[in-house]
C-alpha cells in the first residue's frame, strides 16, 4: 500500500521517484529504449504493483508533449495497423496480470526482446529495403506490447522493434509512437482505476510532485534528439532496447 500521506514517503523514495520522472521525459522526447529505467526505479521506490499505477498518469503527460512537439512527423498507416493488437494484449494483461509469476514473466519476455533485437540487426546487416508487411508480425508484437505495458510498462521494447522493422526515420519514428503510447496509456487507465486499483488519490497527489521532473527531461530528451545523427539512432535504439531485455532479468 502506498502511504497515506505524501509526508511520509521516504527521501530515497523520493530521489528514485525524481529519477524516474526524469528518465520519462528524456523518453518521450524520442529517446527510446530506456523504460526499464523507469519501471526498475519506480518499482525501488513504491513497490512493483504500486508503480504499475504511479507511473501510467506520468507516461501520460510525457505522452501529451510528445504528441504536441512531434505530431506532424506522425505516420497514423503504422498506428493504425498495430494498435487493434495492442489493446487486444491489454485485455489479456489485464486479466492474467494478477495471478501471473513475476519470474516467469521478466525471463520470456527477456529473451523475447533480446531475439527480436537479434533479429533486427541482422536485417539492419543485410541492408534488405523490404519490411514484414505480414498481418502475423504486427499482431505477435502488438499483442505482446499490450500485455507487456499493462503488466510493466514495458510496451517499449516490441513498439521500438516493430517502427525499426519499418524503416521509419528518427521524427516519424517518435511522432507516431508518440501517438500510439498517448492512446494506449489513456486506454489503460480504467484498469489501473476499477480493475486493479493502482491508481488511487494518494498517487496522483504523488504523481503531481513529480511532473516538474518529466519537464526537465523533456528538455533535455529534445536537445539531445536534435544532436544525433540517423544512423545512429537505429542502433542506438537497438542497444538500448537489449540492455532492458538483460537488465529484466536481474530486476
Amino acid at each position: 500500500m502506498l502511504p497515506t500521506l505524501v509526508s511520509e514517503i521516504p527521501i530515497t523514495s523520493w530521489t528514485l521517484a525524481y529519477i524516474a520522472a526524469f528518465v520519462i521525459g528524456v523518453s518521450k522526447s524520442g529517446i527510446k529504449g530506456i523504460a526499464i529505467i523507469i519501471v526498475t526505479f519506480m518499482a525501488l521506490a513504491f513497490g512493483a504493483k504500486n508503480s504499475t499505477g504511479l507511473i501510467v498518469p506520468l507516461l501520460i503527460v510525457g505522452d501529451i508533449f510528445a504528441v504536441i512537439y512531434y505530431n506532424r512527423h506522425t505516420q497514423w498507416k503504422y498506428i493504425l495497423r498495430f494498435l487493434p493488437w495492442m489493446m487486444a494484449g491489454v485485455l489479456i494483461g489485464v486479466l492474467i496480470g494478477k495471478d501471473l509469476d513475476e519470474d516467469t514473466f521478466k525471463i520470456g519476455m527477456a529473451f523475447i526482446i533480446l531475439g527480436s533485437v537479434i533479429m533486427m540487426y541482422w536485417w539492419d546487416r543485410r541492408k534488405s529495403k523490404t519490411v514484414p508487411d505480414h498481418w502475423a508480425f504486427a499482431g505477435f508484437m502488438g499483442v505482446m506490447a499490450g500485455i507487456t505495458t499493462m503488466i510493466g510498462n514495458l510496451a517499449g521494447a516490441f513498439a521500438n522493434i516493430f517502427f525499426l522493422a519499418m524503416r521509419l526515420p528518427k521524427n516519424e519514428f517518435i511522432g507516431t509512437a508518440a501517438w500510439l503510447f498517448l492512446i494506449i496509456n489513456v486506454f489503460k487507465l480504467p484498469f489501473h482505476i476499477w480493475s486493479w486499483g493502482t491508481i488511487t488519490w494518494e498517487s496522483v497527489l504523488i504523481d503531481l510532485r513529480l511532473v516538474p521532473g518529466i519537464f526537465v527531461g523533456l528538455y533535455v530528451g529534445v536537445r539531445l534528439v536534435k544532436i544525433i545523427k540517423e544512423s545512429f539512432y537505429r542502433k542506438m535504439i537497438l542497444i538500448l532496447t537489449a540492455l532492458g531485455a538483460v537488465l529484466i532479468l536481474f530486476r
